[in-house]
């Protein structure tokens, strides 16, 4: 039509035969009229712009009615099978996509499966009523709390309000509306058949079937990365694409456990470490010591030491501050307190430094006072035969340690044992 008048009687027989036909688009191709145009005179003139449904739906589902077969009903009727399968299971077409009874949509263009607006992970299998009204975890999340969340984020409440509201943490708040949010806002209704959908175990393997994200680590082990190297390579190569994320552990897994498996086995040549069975590391016992020399815990140290009665039993201990760019050493007698300063100039305070300031330290006590401290330990732990104290000490730690515990310090508690004479009793 261009930018031309619109016809008034063109106008008038358009609005006829929409009243008649019930649909915009065959009526449009009918007269020749623009898509908009004729869209826009439609809802100018107050008219519904959707259609009557298919011309032959109401002749099935009166053969339907009568008890014919659907195979039977869909030959009379002159419909597809697929089409009347779909209206017998409640399922609507619209454009390229199928809207099943359970709120998914499945687009064929785009291949994604979405439930109100939220990106679901094919295949989605069909949520039962069963596991829909099936009594959780008091962890879960009930379906009255998300009508809540809702009704509570609709009138303006914070995250925080409305995980006070309901008793539970901000964070859980927080997550259910990020993944249960579409483009159309958060439906309760839709999220828990999402929560639902997501919740069937086990969950399908990343690395078992032929993917980018497969070949993308193969070719990253070839290159002899590590698992960890391969992780942060994906978040940069693709940093908009989340399908192509994988976890270390996932990577593990895939190259150790048969059962968990999907990386071809020539690929496993490739770790760097050369191992065909992980190593265990749970056992403590199994474990690499952080030190030279087996620890003695500070419960194993003489009752002497223990007490504080005889003086000359010395404590050393090192402070670091803030953002390690100062420290200073520390040696404290049992006994009296007497504290003495080990100064360490500027930020160097690793082993050796430690060990020359505690030596020149040392040296300024008078002979009557000088003790006997874990040499023998220290001296090995710092990688040095020199040592401020006499050998033939044991030296103690100031608590036992625990799995997976990473020391702070980098010089242990130490408890220094005297060698002056005892007061005659």
């Amino acid at each position: 039509m261009g930018g031309k008048r619109l016809d008034p009687a063109l106008k008038k027989h358009f609005l006829e035969r929409l009243d008649a036909v019930g649909s915009v688009s065959p009526v449009a191709r009918e007269l020749g009229l623009n898509l908009n145009t004729a869209f826009t005179l439609a809802r100018k003139a107050g008219m519904a712009t959707g259609h009557l449904g298919h011309p032959r739906r109401e002749e099935y589902e009166k053969l339907r009615g009568q008890g014919v077969s659907r195979r039977e009903a869909a030959q009379r009727a002159g419909v597809n099978p697929r089409t009347a399968k779909d209206w017998d299971n409640g399922v609507r077409r619209t454009g390229n996509s199928r809207v099943y009874p359970d709120g998914r949509r499945v687009n064929y263009t785009t291949g994604t499966v979405t439930m109100s607006g939220v990106i679901m992970k094919a295949p989605v299998r069909p949520v039962s009523l069963k596991s829909l009204e099936k009594k959780l975890h008091p962890r879960f999340l009930t379906l009255s709390e998300r009508e809540q969340i809702r009704d509570l984020r609709a009138a303006g409440q914070s995250l925080r309000a409305i995980g006070r509201a309901l008793g539970r943490p901000a964070s859980t708040i927080s997550r259910e509306l990020r993944n249960n949010t579409g483009p159309a806002g958060y439906h309760p209704y839709a999220a828990h058949r999402v929560a639902a959908a997501r919740r069937p175990r086990p969950k399908g393997r990343k690395l078992v079937g032929e993917s980018p994200l497969r070949n993308f680590v193969q070719d990253g082990l070839r290159r002899r990365w590590s698992p960890e190297q391969i992780c942060h390579a994906l978040t940069k190569s693709h940093p908009d694409d989340q399908d192509m994320r994988v976890s270390v552990e996932t990577i593990y897994q895939a190259l150790y456990l048969q059962a968990r498996g999907g990386l071809k086995r020539e690929v496993q040549a490739a770790v760097r470490t050369g191992r065909t069975r992980r190593k265990p590391r749970r056992d403590p016992s199994r474990r690499t010591s952080r030190f030279n020399d087996p620890m003695v815990m500070i419960s194993s140290r003489p009752a002497e030491v223990e007490d504080r009665a005889v003086p000359g039993h010395w404590e050393g201990d090192l402070i670091v501050g803030a953002h390690g760019r100062s420290a200073i050493a520390t040696l404290v007698e049992r006994t009296t307190r007497y504290t003495m300063l080990v100064h360490l100039p500027g930020s160097s305070h690793d082993a050796a430094a430690v060990r020359d300031g505690l030596v020149r330290t040392v040296q300024t006590l008078p002979r009557t006072c000088g003790a006997r401290s874990p040499g023998t330990r220290a001296a090995r732990w710092h990688g040095t035969s020199s040592s401020p104290w006499r050998p033939g000490c044991r030296s103690t730690s100031a608590i036992p340690p625990r799995p997976g515990s990473a020391a702070r310090m980098k010089i242990p508690t130490v408890c220094c044992a005297s060698t002056s004479q005892r007061a005659p009793t």
